[in-house]
């Protein structure tokens, strides 16, 4: 092996010249990576306007890829390297976010924009209406045409399942002749839209939401006495202290699925230092789960006003409402609503901005939200310190759902009272249940807390679909575990299900009938699951796609997947990995015969003590 002599002096002084050192400074001065051109800085800025001289507003990566994505149906590389360099950040910073989120399209040099797509929700209840067939049939109606099919998971709509999405249009009971009749009207034609969802609410409660006939808008809103409590309470005619006892009193707790009591939250966060900011959580994407989208498209006002108390009552400087990147209509009219309450408001607002998901489950994790909300990946902290403590850009954060900030303003007027007067069984206070799957009437059902699931189907729900039994039921969404027809009279509501090793969570209630497999429905949701993983800790990342992967075998490895279970449980950094184990718990205490040694063909080999790939089933296997 030969080395390079150092210079001799004489080399060395030849080299420290005035033209060889202007030289080596240009060539040092070369800024390293790929650099914008010129088109593609200018298509930027079309969209996201100059830098101003502070420079762009680094939480605002997400809505400016929203921006590229939406005008170029995808995210070419040409325009991250441009949008990092207007922004000042690392392009590997945008590339990050860019590909962790579901609903960017990344392409890669010339390639061509992705031509028209269909989106078909594989989720549980889809996956129970026929989804499977609709995937397999639509790809043969678009024979030559680009138009690409792909499988998604939940888009909010179980209701009316099966669902596709043409551009960011839904079909509702989805067949291949309605999407085909969606997908050919022009690309500009194919607009966000609002559907009627059945709605129900028992006759002995007052009846909180009118027959569809559209949302209440802004004048009509403010006709009906709508922002006269929260211009009471902002110009000081209405104590806040008294607000707050009625939350308190009420027993209202958080409807997104943790159940916190609302009341002590706004307290906890209202002694924290100031500036104090709100995140209020409209990113329902547990499959199962439609109720804030029903409620957001007939009464936006009723959950605006719910928000401005709250943010007097807790002194919050900024609220930022984070929505499903899946609910276009419902975008469209929430900012046509915020713009008239702006134009002509009631009282002091505080500063409101409205945030787009970009198809990410996890981010309904209240950590994860405020990540994505950052501009970041939507990544679940470690906790503590908590986000009421240490939460949105490092301040105290009160985080909520949209369904308890949608109760706020009944309660406060009618009296905690009122609210904590419905109930059986000793619960107390109302549930939105988004009830789908093999029942007559699916929709949101607005019942008292305690209500058993046989009473949800008989009163609520016309009873179970004609040629199905009641066989099992999710009370909690995907993660919320599955319990037999035999536990139907328990009563639905926080900390009455966890002996049973399931949740209520968000009160996504999805049925099955007996002739469906349980087995099945834990595996789709393990896929979801898996799918969904934001990859952060390893017990979630690796642990639900091998349990997915063992689950898809005839006789299950009780042992090994039990194992599997409990360390994901003890392990996972958030809720997503630590309830992924609900479902193969709850088949195997309920459901054995599903997945016992009977069900595995005598002529296969056992799986236990074999590898990951070895358990898969050989093709074409059940």
């Amino acid at each position: 092996m030969s080395f390079a002599a150092k210079p001799s002096f004489p080399q060395a002084v030849a080299l420290a010249t005035p033209d060889a050192l202007r030289a080596r400074l240009r060539r040092n001065s070369r800024l390293k990576g790929r650099q914008p051109d010129a088109a593609s800085t200018a298509e930027v800025r079309a969209l996201i306007g100059e830098c101003p001289p502070e420079g762009h507003r680094r939480d605002l990566l997400i809505e400016y890829l929203h921006l590229l994505n939406d005008a170029w149906r995808c995210l070419h590389d040409r325009h991250l390297v441009a949008l990092a360099r207007e922004m000042r950040i690392p392009m590997a910073e945008v590339f990050e976010v860019a590909s962790f989120y579901h609903h960017f399209d990344v392409v890669r040099g010339e390639r061509d924009a992705p031509g028209l797509t269909v989106r078909v929700c594989d989720s549980l209840s889809c996956q129970l209406a026929g989804a499977q067939e609709l995937l397999a049939r639509l790809p043969g109606f678009f024979s030559g045409q680009d138009v690409r099919v792909v499988p998604v998971p939940c888009v909010g709509r179980c209701e009316q399942a099966p669902v596709a999405v043409v551009h960011q249009t839904p079909v509702p009971h989805a067949t291949p002749e309605a999407v085909v009749l969606a997908s050919n009207r022009p690309l500009a034609l194919i607009a966000p839209a609002l559907e009627a969802t059945p709605f129900v609410a028992s006759d002995w409660a007052e009846r909180s939401l009118p027959d569809y006939a559209g949302p209440t808008g802004y004048a009509s809103y403010r006709a009906q006495g709508g922002y006269a409590l929260a211009a009471a309470l902002v110009n000081g005619e209405r104590d806040a202290e008294a607000v707050l006892a009625a939350m308190e009193g009420s027993g209202l707790r958080g409807l997104g699925g943790a159940g916190f009591p609302a009341g002590r939250k706004w307290r906890i966060v209202r002694e924290q230092p100031a500036p104090r900011f709100m995140a209020v959580n409209i990113d329902e994407g547990e499959p199962g789960t439609f109720k804030d989208r029903t409620y957001l498209e007939r009464d936006p006002h009723r959950f605006l006003e719910g928000v401005l108390i709250a943010a007097q009552v807790v002194g919050t400087e900024a609220v930022y409402l984070y929505l499903r990147d899946e609910y276009h209509g419902c975008r469209a009219l929430l900012q046509a609503e915020l713009a008239k309450l702006r134009a002509d408001p009631p009282c002091h607002l505080p500063h409101i901005e409205l945030r787009r998901g970009a198809g990410a489950y996890v981010c309904g994790e209240e950590s994860a939200m405020i990540e994505s909300i950052e501009g970041k990946r939507g990544m679940p902290r470690l906790r503590p310190p908590y986000i009421a403590e240490r939460g949105l850009f490092g301040r105290p954060t009160l985080e909520h759902n949209f369904e308890t900030l949608y109760w706020v303003r009944d309660i406060v007027e009618r009296g905690p009272e009122w609210f904590a007067g419905f109930g059986r069984r000793g619960r107390h206070g109302l549930r939105s249940f988004s009830v789908s799957g093999r029942v007559r009437q699916p929709g949101v059902k607005l019942a008292p807390a305690g209500i058993t699931l046989r009473e949800l189907i008989d009163e609520y729900c016309g009873g179970m679909q004609d040629g199905h039994e009641l066989y099992a039921y999710l009370p909690g969404g995907a993660s919320g575990g599955i319990l037999p027809a035999r536990l139907a009279d328990l009563p639905l509501d926080f900390d009455t299900l966890q002996p049973h090793g399931c949740f209520i969570g968000s009160a996504a209630v999805i049925v099955l009938g007996h002739h469906d497999r349980v087995r099945d429905a834990a595996l789709n949701v393990m896929r979801f699951l898996a799918h969904e993983s934001c990859g952060q800790c390893t017990p979630c990342r690796v642990g639900t796609d091998k349990a997915a992967s063992l689950m898809q075998v005839p006789a299950w490895d009780a042992e090994l997947l039990d194992d599997l279970a409990q360390v994901m449980a003890d392990a996972s950094i958030c809720g997503l990995g630590q309830a992924a184990p609900n479902p193969i718990r709850c088949v195997s205490k309920y459901f054995a015969h599903e997945v016992g040694e009977g069900a595995w063909p005598g002529d296969l080999p056992h799986p236990r003590g074999r590898s990951l790939a070895e358990t898969l089933p050989p093709e074409g296997a059940a």
